[in-house]
């Protein structure tokens, strides 16, 4: 394995959430100004985000209950409006949940051609409820 679980997450996993809840506060009739100031984000990445620029290659909305997750986030982001370190916290508690499911997996396989998928158990053991 060339592409550890950790780097899967930085590069992948956790820009593809932040790219799925600035969708979602879009959805909600934000403008690009107030999602940047609401997730302590440049309105350029906010752009970026929503042009599929950045975070687009895993669609995270297809999973349900990581969707559901992040339209809770979105509305406590717009209630409490959380520094950037809470907001960080909870998006990291979304990858390392996404890690765990194995929903991560066919995509780490694909970018990762060594990685072999009926060996590697590793999210599921480290981040899994099980």
């Amino acid at each position: 394995m060339k592409v550890s679980a950790f780097e899967v997450a930085s590069r992948y996993v956790y820009p593809s959430l932040r790219r799925r809840l600035v969708e979602i506060l879009r959805e909600r009739g934000l403008k690009q100004t107030e999602i940047a100031e609401l997730l302590h984000i440049t309105q350029s990445a906010v752009s970026r985000y929503l042009r599929m620029d950045r975070g687009a290659l895993i669609d995270v909305s297809s999973f349900q209950d990581i969707d559901e997750r992040l339209r809770k986030l979105a509305g406590w982001v717009l209630d409490e409006k959380p520094d950037e370190y809470l907001i960080q916290r909870e998006l990291m508690k979304i990858a390392l949940e996404m890690l765990g499911k194995g929903y991560v997996c066919s995509f780490h396989s694909g970018i990762d051609p060594e990685l072999e998928p009926g060996r590697c158990k590793v999210c599921l053991e480290l981040f899994g409820q099980g």
